[in-house]
């Protein structure tokens, strides 16, 4: 019976007739197996024939992991089993047994597949990671025994193409060979010749610099295979042997010194790349060739015209149409994969990375593909048709996925016109030198995301060259910056966290996990007045120097592990709590330290509930962490502090109040523009500090001021109305079917904590029930009002794009924004009486200037200031207006002066074909206008004044006719002249300006005179 069930569990995952790899070249294509039936085949074994659970893909974007640009690897989302910090009642900390598919991006941070794309037929940025993974269940016979199972039989590979590698050993380390691994794979029959030992570099993985690692054995295949032995070219870059499956066996952990340590609990986890999968079961050489990617390249073939694909490389490639066709495929998959997920092009980080691969991929559209704007947008589809069944996030995000490629293609398609135009420039101002700016070139790659190579080709087309080693140096100091900032922004962020043989010490030792629900016992008086309950506890154990310990001495920082607390930890968006912890029952002249009892100073015991405490010895906690169940709290103890001690926590009331009145408004804030802008609109991110609350949302369009206001009267009307904030911890699985719940992408606990505004939570947990519908409601584990009265008001204080499609907006409550709004209104009055004096018009160039001045400052004033964001807006667009206004007036002016200075001139040099003079000018803006006056009174002459200041300063402008060009340039007029007077100049052929500093102006003069009469 049991055979025969064998037999019919091997008759469903087997592939379908035909898939046979040996025989599979011999037939045509459609005889291979789809690619959607070689991914689905391999969960199903796992799933139905192993008994693992099947988990959706993580979205590319890490959960919880700022050290990671994009999830590169399966086991991303499962890294807090790994270290054993998952939460004992979420759902990932009961997995044992799990299999799935995951998307994975390699492109920027330590695995970066970018600039190899398109070059070979192999690489790329997104890729499927097939995996299955024991988290303290079986681990290598179990495993290696799948692993064979399911290549040699359910996929029917030849064995006699298989070869295996496993950890030979090293000895600087201490490790033995892995000849466990090794007597495995014998077993199972693969032959000795085919199982090779491999050093630490290939056979020995490690998740980062600490942390789990362990050894690993990988699955290669030969695609030649018959009676030739390949086992020299495994491991050798060999197109024709290429690994197919890493099976990795995590069994110590790296310490922050460097050594290895047995983890206390083994686990498994392996990665087979379904890109190489499908291309050795379709009997392909590349993976291009199969059906993941002919359907992407069909269309861009299609969308294009011009010659197909070939799968051409190096340079049989003739214009590298083949490379072409590979990077936009690869790209598109990306940009489609990483968008649906929520990661737009933008300016940092992953976003960065994104828009470089974007930029890339339009670049080889246009300069290689010859294709019309739009055109990278338009293979959506084709990836939709690909992926959309496995991922349907791809079919509901289609359109969006479009609009900000093509969004952000016009925008690159923008810098580029933008980027030529200061390329022009600079060429004009270069003077002699061949060297282009390297600051130019840095900026436009940095600001405008000119290709660095696309500036070297355009410039040596006029015989320029770029410095490269110096491009390299500012590379290399802007990635030791970012590195620097990242780690502040870590060391900022961190605070005592436990490390897994510590927790698991923990669970082995039967310490329970810290009772956290104090931190909500707190009531609503009559007076409106919170009141926070004490908490006693007792310290269970200590943590120092990664180790748990039962006493530390005075002077020491540790984290303190107590059996309940009222603190709250920092996770889901809220800051930690901030407070002390008072040592309770300690008797004078006990372990803690001899004290004369008649004295009356500050070492006075006192009495708390009946029981003494040392008010004087206060342990400051300077951050608390949540990990594994456990809360710690950080101190530096002024005192010996061990287990066994009885303390008194008490929280900063006033902090916790802040962070409770800016939680809850968050909430109100998320479903206010939800109410205002539609309900597509998602939270992407939150941070709640008791100064301000900072929320990041995706929204189809910019935020209008309008709607800016609009949302601040949804949320002021719900504070108004005093509703009452519910909570309730609910079944995770009852709690998802709350009709418009809001959730994000975030594991959370089993039961959760439902937060409900103004409708009890056993009404929205009713079937069909709309009522959470009308209001907010949401999974949260922070700390809230009990209603919403206490936020008083909510201003909007900054909004802005981070990147196109996700916005940031930043607000304060209570009196801060109380205090915004009143800033505001002082500057619009501000702003009312500059306006007013603008319009007034004034006819003298000191006065109108001086109003500009004023308006420039009162701009800046108003961008930096505290105030509401839409307020903001209106005035910076009324002091736009101002600005212009007075600019207008100002060149109006300017005009009329210089038309009086140029007639002077005119008078004195008539008919002359040179002119060179000095008059008195306020500026070069001035000096400027007066030479193209004389010019164009003047017809053929060309002209240079000097101006002298005050300062000493000498400002220099001139203009050539066009018909002395190109003998005669005003740019080598201008910096011969300037250079006599020890400055600088630039410009064009025709005019230009500069500055010096000299008294000899008649020697200047003179030396204009004598450059222009060597040029004529």
């Amino acid at each position: 019976m049991a055979a025969a069930t064998v037999g019919h569990m091997r008759g469903l995952l087997r592939v379908p007739p035909g898939w046979r790899c040996g025989s599979c070249r011999a037939r045509s294509a459609a005889a291979c197996p789809p690619a959607g039936q070689v991914r689905q085949a391999f969960l199903r074994f796992f799933q139905e024939q192993h008994g693992h659970r099947l988990v959706p893909s993580a979205p590319v974007r890490p959960r919880g992991d700022p050290g990671l640009l994009f999830v590169n690897a399966g086991m991303n989302q499962f890294k807090p089993i790994l270290l054993g910090t998952a939460h004992p009642r979420s759902e990932l900390a009961q997995y044992q047994r799990v299999v799935n598919s995951q998307k994975c991006v390699r492109a920027g941070g330590k695995h970066n597949d970018l600039d190899d794309v398109g070059r070979d037929v192999y690489h790329h940025t997104f890729f499927e990671m097939l995996g299955n993974w024991s988290f303290g269940d079986y681990f290598k016979e179990e495993a290696c025994g799948m692993a064979w199972e399911l290549l040699t039989q359910i996929y029917e590979i030849p064995k006699d193409h298989l070869y295996i590698t496993y950890f030979g050993g090293d000895a600087s380390l201490g490790l033995s060979p892995d000849e466990e691994t090794r007597d495995i794979w014998l077993s199972l029959g693969v032959p000795p010749s085919h199982v090779l030992p491999f050093p630490l570099r290939e056979n020995f993985w490690e998740m980062g610099e600490t942390g789990p690692c362990g050894p690993c054995t990988e699955i290669h295949y030969d695609h030649v295979g018959g009676s030739r032995h390949a086992a020299g070219l495994v491991n050798q870059d060999s197109p024709d042997v290429v690994e197919i499956w890493n099976l990795v066996f995590m069994q110590y952990s790296r310490e922050t010194d460097g050594s290895l340590r047995p983890l206390p609990q083994h686990h498994v986890d392996t990665g087979m790349g379904l890109e190489r999968l499908v291309t050795v079961l379709q009997s392909k050489r590349s993976n291009y060739d199969t059906d993941l990617f002919t359907p992407i390249l069909d269309a861009i073939h299609k969308g294009c015209g011009g010659p197909g694909y070939q799968g051409l490389v190096g340079e049989a490639d003739v214009r590298s149409v083949n490379m072409a066709y590979r990077v936009v495929a690869d790209h598109v998959r990306t940009l489609s994969v990483c968008i649906a997920d929520g990661v737009y092009p933008g300016m940092s980080g992953a976003e960065l990375v994104l828009r470089r691969i974007l930029r890339r991929a339009v670049r080889f559209c246009f300069e290689v593909l010859h294709a019309p704007p739009g055109f990278l947008a338009s293979l959506v589809p084709a990836v939709v048709e690909v992926l959309g069944d496995t991922y349907p996030e791809l079919r509901k995000n289609t359109n969006q996925i479009m609009n900000i490629i093509n969004d952000n293609e016009a925008a690159f398609l923008s810098s580029l016109l933008r980027g030529r135009r200061i390329i022009d420039r600079t060429l004009q101002q270069m003077g002699p030198s061949k060297l282009f700016p390297v600051e130019v070139a840095w900026s436009l790659y940095g600001n405008l995301g000119f290709p660095l190579d696309l500036i070297g080709l355009m410039i040596e087309e006029k015989g320029i060259q770029l410095d490269w080693a110096a491009l390299d140096q500012l590379a290399q100091e802007d990635a030791k910056r970012k590195a620097r900032t990242h780690q502040a922004e870590q060391l900022e962020g961190s605070g005592v966290r436990l490390d897994v043989h510590s927790l698991a010490q923990l669970q082995r030792d039967g310490v329970p996990t810290t009772d956290d629900s104090p931190k909500y016992a707190y009531t609503l008086g009559q007076d409106g007045r919170y009141a926070f309950s004490p908490c006693q506890a007792t310290v269970l154990i200590l943590y120092k120097d990664q180790s748990l310990q039962k006493k530390v001495g005075a002077g020491q920082r540790c984290g303190v592990l107590l059996d309940r607390t009222s603190f709250y930890a920092e996770q889901g968006g809220q800051a930690h709590d901030r407070g002390y912890l008072v040592l309770l029952g300690q008797q004078l002249g006990q372990e803690h330290g001899e004290v004369d009892q008649s004295s009356k100073g500050p070492w006075t015991e006192q009495l708390l509930h009946g029981q003494p405490y040392r008010r004087d010895v206060l342990f400051p906690v300077e951050s608390v962490q949540f990990s594994g169940g456990y809360v710690i709290h950080e101190v530096t103890a002024p005192e010996t502090l061990q287990a066994g001690d009885q303390v008194l926590l008490f929280v900063d009331e006033a902090q916790r109040l802040a962070c409770m009145v800016n939680h809850t408004a968050t909430h109100l804030l998320s479903f206010a523009l939800r109410r205002v802008l539609g309900d597509q609109t998602e939270q992407r991110g939150s941070h709640v500090t008791a100064e301000q609350l900072r929320f990041d949302f995706s929204t189809q369009a910019p935020v209008t001021m309008q709607q800016l206001q609009e949302v601040e009267g949804v949320i002021q009307e719900v504070v108004d109305q005093n509703e009452i904030v519910y909570m309730a911890e609910v079944p995770l699985a009852l709690a998802s079917g709350i009709q418009g719940l809001r959730t994000m992408d975030e594991v959370y606990p089993d039961p959760v904590r439902v937060v409900s505004v103004g409708v009890p939570i056993e009404n929205a947990l009713m079937p069909n029930s709309q009522a959470a519908m009308q209001t907010s409601v949401e999974l949260c584990c922070g700390t809230h009002l009990l209603q919403t009265g206490a936020v008083q008001d909510l201003t909007i204080t900054s909004e802005r794009q981070l990147v196109k499609g996700i916005s940031r907006i930043i607000a304060v409550t209570r009196e801060q924004a109380k205090l915004a709004r009143e800033v505001g209104q002082s500057l619009a009055k501000e702003v009312d009486s500059l306006s007013a004096r603008v319009k007034q018009g004034n006819s003298s160039l000191p006065e109108v200037q001086s109003l500009s001045k004023e308006v420039g400052h009162l701009t800046e004033e108003v961008g930096n200031t505290v105030m509401p964001q839409w307020q903001r807006r209106e005035l910076q667009a009324i002091l736009k207006a101002l600005q212009r206004a007075a600019n207008t007036a100002i060149r109006k002016l300017e005009i009329r002066q210089a038309a009086e200075k140029a007639q002077g001139l005119l008078e004195k040099h008539s008919k002359q074909p040179v002119i060179i003079d000095t008059i008195s000018s306020d500026s070069l803006s001035i000096l400027m206008k007066v030479v193209n006056q004389l010019c164009d009174k003047s017809p053929g002459a060309s002209v240079l004044l000097l101006s002298p200041q005050a300062s000493g300063e000498v400002l220099c402008a001139c203009q050539v006719s066009k018909s002395a060009l190109p003998t005669f340039s005003a740019a080598d007029w201008a910096l011969a002249v300037c250079t006599h007077m020890g400055g600088n100049a630039g410009g064009s052929g025709i005019v230009a300006k500069g500055t010096g500093n000299t008294k000899d102006l008649q020697g200047a003069l003179t030396a204009a005179l004598e450059f222009a009469r060597s040029r004529l």
